[in-house]
């Protein structure tokens, strides 16, 4: 764990077993699944990171689409059509997949949320190569720049679209409010988030995955816990909400030093 000023979480942070893979080392030994968590305090600075791995977004990549639709919808200096709202308030607060394929195709599918998500600076998000979007890749520091651009200042999506997926975000169905917000204490303007989850064909393991920004001691986070490898959903969700709650706490206790 370490303080900067800006950007994402500085390679160092990626390991130390006083920092955040340490803590994450000693809470979460006896789990088998494999994670990986990127963790920002922007007040502060303080980032974090543990894993560097690539993992299947499954509904997590929604926010993407988003992102990339108000992307090229500013670029045509235009507002969202009424079907495009209806769509992305489906496909955010309820994770309807009917939705998200329909924005997938206006966003130019594969190759269109590629380019949209490289102007946001994501590096390490690869569409798959038969455009299936809920198996694009992704890795949980590129999911922290992309909660950047939706979050913070100094964004290419303009303050009107990035108040859009925030407002849908913090608006998800009561069934879907789990992951991340474990590690939320109810202070401040409460959680903002988007999960994915699914099982893979070939293996019935389990991917869990969630992102967005969560309050804690009244200061915002912004946080990514990719999973893969879970023996079922109710397991994979546990193992994202102690790593969340685990990284959350980590990041305040170094950030107050």
């Amino acid at each position: 764990m370490e303080r900067v000023d800006d950007g994402g979480p500085a390679p160092s942070a990626l390991s130390g077993a006083g920092g955040l893979t340490g803590a994450l080392a000693d809470a979460l030994a006896p789990l088998a699944a494999d994670f990986s968590v990127a963790v920002l305090e922007p007040g502060s600075g303080t980032s974090g990171a543990h894993g560097d791995g690539s993992y299947a977004t499954a509904s997590v990549i929604k926010v993407g689409i988003l992102a990339a639709l108000l992307l090229g919808a500013q670029d045509e200096g235009r507002r969202l059509t009424a079907q495009e709202r209806s769509y992305a308030t489906v496909m955010i607060e309820r994770s309807d997949n009917d939705a998200a394929t329909a924005l997938w195709q206006t966003i130019g599918g594969a190759n269109g949320l590629e380019t949209a998500l490289g102007r946001l600076g994501l590096t390490d998000t690869h569409a798959d190569d038969r455009g299936r979007w809920g198996l694009t890749h992704t890795t949980a520091s590129d999911q922290l720049t992309l909660l950047r651009a939706v979050f913070l200042d100094g964004s290419p999506l303009s303050a009107r679209s990035q108040a859009y997926p925030r407002t849908l975000m913090g608006r998800v169905t009561a069934g879907q409010t789990w992951g991340i917000s474990s590690a939320a204490d109810g202070t401040g303007a409460g959680t903002r988030l988007k999960n994915g989850w699914m099982p893979r064909d070939a293996t019935g393991l389990w991917v869990v995955n969630s992102i967005g920004e969560v309050t804690a001691n009244g200061r915002p986070y912004l946080i990514a816990v990719l999973s893969e490898g879970n023996a079922d959903r109710e397991g994979g969700v546990a193992l994202v909400e102690e790593v969340a709650r685990t990284a959350v706490a980590t990041t305040a206790a170094y950030g107050s030093r």
